[in-house]
Parts: structure tokens; sequence; C-alpha cells
């Protein structure tokens, strides 16, 4: 079953920092909330897929990592001791243990199911229950990046149209794009993590379409072309580097992001200097 993208985690050091770095290219914005084993975040919500901000709080509430399991603090404090950017991919899950089965199956993890769940707010304040379980895959040539698949249980108390309306036009995620030195070292690992049978070789690498948003993977040299900036270290593996927005109107963008953004090949790049280590690319 193919999987469409649900969210992409932006590792940052300060949490405010970032979410008033989005609020100004005129993202909407969610509260602070606080996570059992040590980490905070703030949401960025579209239709379908949200960016997680995601900060180090409680250091000593971090769980060290264990087999079978990811500790999300313990691998947040490990990337953002190498620097800011986009450190998972999240794609959508509509069944935690059929997809932990099916990673297993696929030789690209073996990992348990884990559960949780934790207070949201609703525009008005007010106090709601989500939760969520979530199937980890693993990529062995992409150790600085996390995969995995989250089911909700609660969806009616996480979505919000309210918070999808966002004052520079974006309407939803069109897609993200990793960088790698060999692309299609990748190419199995990707099929089995969205569930795809096939998968496109284009010039700039790998494309894959899934029912909501698409996965690029590009080597260096393609992605300073396509973006005009630098990417991330692929010294250790395969990394995640860009989210690209559609835009309802680009000249809005434009306006409302000021100088913070650089046109380039029709899009307007928000590169990793002004956007926390990651690039935000925004396509009319």
């Amino acid at each position: 079953m193919a999987r469409g993208l649900d969210h992409i985690v932006h590792a940052v050091h300060d949490l405010d920092a970032a979410g008033e770095a989005y609020a100004r290219l005129g993202f909407t914005v969610g509260a602070r909330n606080r996570h059992p084993w040590g980490t905070h975040n703030r949401i960025v919500q579209f239709p379908g897929v949200f960016i997680e901000l995601l900060a180090l709080g409680e250091m000593d509430r971090i769980p060290p990592a264990r087999p079978r399991s990811l500790s999300f603090g313990a691998f947040t404090r490990d990337f953002l001791a190498k620097g800011e950017g986009l450190s998972m991919l999240v794609l959508e899950g509509k069944g935690a243990q059929a997809d932990a089965n099916a990673f297993r199956a696929a030789g690209i993890g073996d990992f348990d199911v884990f559960n949780f769940e934790r207070e949201g707010k609703r525009p008005d304040s007010s106090a709601v229950k989500v939760a969520f379980s979530l199937a980890f895959a693993q990529d062995e040539r992409a150790p600085d990046t996390g995969f995995f698949t989250c089911q909700q249980h609660y969806p009616e108390n996480f979505w919000n149209p309210a918070f999808q309306q966002h004052a520079n036009g974006v309407t939803g995620v069109a897609g993200v794009v990793f960088i790698a030195e060999n692309p299609s070292d990748h190419h199995i690992f990707l099929k089995a993590f969205a569930g795809v049978s096939d998968l496109t070789a284009t010039s700039a690498g790998l494309l894959i379409e899934t029912p909501r948003g698409e996965i690029q993977a590009m080597d260096p040299a393609a992605y300073r072309l396509h973006f005009a900036v630098d990417p991330p270290d692929t010294s250790r593996g395969m990394r995640l580097a860009a989210i690209r927005f559609a835009v309802r109107d680009l000249g809005l963008a434009r306006e409302r992001v000021g100088g913070s953004g650089s046109q380039h090949m029709g899009n307007l790049v928000i590169g990793p200097g002004a956007a926390h280590g990651a690039a935000l690319v925004f396509e009319g």
C-alpha cells in the first residue's frame, strides 16, 4: 500500500526562534507542546501534512537508545550536535503493526511499534487528546535521518482548518528532497518505505510520487542546480534537505518573505541560513 507524506521533522536549537522564523515567512505556527521523553515541538499544519519543529527540552528525561526502538530525544540530541536541519521523514500510517511487519519483511527495520499520546490545543486554547502509533524503518546508508509511519487515533482532534491558513498563500506540501552522493543506492529502501512498486529515474536523481506529495533524491550537484543553495553534509550518508511548498500566489509569497528568499528557476527559495538549516522552496 502506497504511503503519502504525513510530516517532516525540523530539528532546531531554539524552538521559539524557529517558530518566529516560520511566522516571519508567513506560516501559522502552533503553540509549544511537550513530550515525556524530553523534547518540545511546535506544529506548522497543512491539509494532511505538517512540519514538526522539534527542540530539546528536559535533557534529564531523554531515554537512552535501546534495541528495537528509537529514542526521539537521543536521536534529536545527536542530530543537533552536528547542526540544525530536517531530521526525519514521516509517512502516513493506516496500521502501525502492519507497517512494522512490512518493514521487517522488506529488511528495512525490525522495531517494535511505539504508542504515545499527549495533550493538544485547539485554536481557542482548549485542551484535546491526541494519540499516535509509530512504525520505524531504517536506511543504514542514512544514519542521520529518521524514518517512520504515523497512525493517528484521534485525527479529528489534531487536524484543524484554522491552523492550515497561511498568510504567504501556501496551500500544501508538494514534496521533500533528499541529497545523496549516489541516489540510486537508496532506491530499494525508498520504494519499500513508501510502499510503491516503482519509481522514476530522472536526470536529477530519483522521484517517487506518493498519494500525498513527492519524494525526490538528488545528488549534490543537481541540488545546487535546482535550488541554488548548498546541500547538507552527506559524508555520513543521505540527508533530508528541502521541503517544497505549493503556493496559491507566488507574488504574495514573495511579498511576505521579503529579503529572506531568492528567485531561482521560477521558484522562491529560502536557504538554510534563514531557515535553521533547511531549504524551503515555494513553487507557484
